[in-house]
């Protein structure tokens, strides 16, 4: 995957202040052009532990997505869990599947 590829699925892992989560993710990127940044968002797969803290108030973590032998660590927002399961994730700067750290 090159650097300029605007979606990523795959493994990652969601550090929260108990634990880490391993999910499955599907996220895109988008680069605006009036703040100079990305912005990218996607979801999780579904995951119990992780459900349940996000019901619970959790809104931040970080992800870590492993690369070309580097873990990239980026700040993500959480948000309410999808009826599937899932949670939504959202964050700006580079997109951690780029490669490098925002």
């Amino acid at each position: 995957m090159s650097t300029d590829e605007e979606e990523y699925r795959g493994p990652a892992m969601l550090r929260l202040d108990d634990g880490p989560v391993a999910v499955e993710v599907r996220m895109s990127a988008h680069f605006e052009p009036v703040e100079g940044r990305f912005r990218w968002a996607g979801r999780t797969g579904p995951d119990d532990t992780l459900r349940e803290r996000v019901g619970g108030g959790l809104r931040k973590a970080t992800i870590v997505i492993a690369r070309e032998g580097a873990k990239i660590e980026t700040p993500v927002k959480l948000s309410e869990p999808d009826p599937w399961g899932g949670v939504r994730i959202s964050g700006t700067g580079t997109p951690p599947w780029f490669g490098r750290t925002a």
